[in-house]
């Protein structure tokens, strides 16, 4: 199959595009963010210049890239085809600063009962829109009442077509309760996002050793920052060995437990390590018990070399920072952290 080199100035990235897969396509398979708003040329937010090579234009509105733009070697990355070897000027997405947060509207496509007390829900933006983010950051929901109710997204970036939101049932929780008694699909919402700086950095070194911590539904973004290295041609992390630590109170909790196992098949650098606190006899659990923190504590005697990105309740985040920095040598600026606390019902 025929293929084309793509150079992108002035980072210097050079990647592969394949016969028929747009620039953004090509960029996003390989890990390479760039700006997109709609992904099907109504926008004009990934527009770039051609510094050297020809495209196909593909299909897109007059109103995003006019003739007279064209004539200036402009295109659209999410539509324009590459017809031979590239050299293009773009902004690349290196941080939360370059991504623009927006307020947008979405509806409920699918609700997915996952657990007695997990939802997943996924929901679809309007036609001719995406939502641009880092593997990790959350939206925030906004209600009726004026209220907020953050989640993570729990889809990688470059599988963007449903937001996927992990949602615990918590006794009292503002939103947990519409979601589990009142949400349909068709539903409609609003949302801010995306938010917050808990997303994959570069490592340190080619094989640094990668920690995911988390606790409940703190899966949602590690498995959006696990997706997005596992499914894109991301050489950086080819040669990391990466670890997911996983607690939950009993085995209903570890609620993509399979998914999980599955990874660990498909990838030699990954291995996964369910935890569960209070185990029921009906679980019949022969892995590891206590507290998720403590069984990365029993595993590895120095932390010196590791990157730790953790997600779950701030008692176990801060237990976490406090055991590993202490006890175990881990660097403060290599741990990386996003703790969430449950809603609780207005009061007077």
């Amino acid at each position: 199959m025929e293929s084309f080199r793509i150079t992108f100035r002035p980072s210097g990235h050079s990647i592969t595009a394949e016969a028929g897969e747009t620039i953004l396509e090509a960029a996003l398979r390989h890990g390479l963010s760039l700006p997109y708003g709609c992904r099907n040329g109504s926008c004009g937010t990934c527009k770039g210049k051609i510094i050297q090579g020809i495209v196909d234009y593909g299909v897109y509105s007059n109103e995003a890239l006019t003739e007279q733009e064209k004539e200036q070697q402009l295109a659209l990355f999410c539509c324009a085809k590459p017809l031979s070897d590239l050299e293009i000027e773009c902004q690349e997405i290196e941080a939360v600063k370059d991504i623009k947060i927006r307020t947008m509207p979405c509806r409920v496509h699918k609700l997915e009962h996952v657990a007695s007390d997990v939802m997943i829900i996924y929901l679809k933006l309007p036609t001719n829109e995406r939502l641009q983010f880092l593997p990790g950051q959350y939206i925030d929901i906004l209600m009726k009442d004026g209220q907020r109710r953050s989640f993570s997204l729990a889809n990688a970036p470059g599988n963007d077509e449903f937001l996927q939101l992990h949602t615990r049932n918590y006794a009292g929780g503002v939103f947990s309760e519409y979601v589990f008694s009142h949400m349909k699909e068709k539903d409609i919402l609003r949302f801010e996002g995306p938010l917050g700086t808990f997303f994959l950095r570069d490592a340190p070194q080619n094989d640094t050793p990668i920690i995911f911590l988390a606790g409940g539904t703190g899966f949602a973004p590690v498995k959006s920052m696990l997706e997005h290295l596992f499914y894109t041609e991301n050489t950086r992390f080819k040669h990391n060995k990466i670890k997911l630590y996983w607690g939950a109170r009993n085995k209903d909790g570890l609620y993509l437990n399979d998914l999980a196992r599955k990874w660990e098949k498909e990838n030699e650098n990954f291995c996964y390590v369910p935890v569960l606190s209070e185990a029921l006899p009906a679980d019949n659990w022969q892995g590891k018990t206590g507290l998720v923190h403590q069984a990365v504590m029993d595993d590895i005697e120095t932390l010196l070399d590791y990157q730790v990105y953790a997600c779950g309740a701030p008692v176990m985040v801060k237990a976490a920072f406090d055991s590993f920095t202490s006890e175990r040598n881990l660097l403060r600026e290599n741990f990386f952290s996003d703790a969430f606390v449950p809603s609780k019902p207005a009061t007077t």
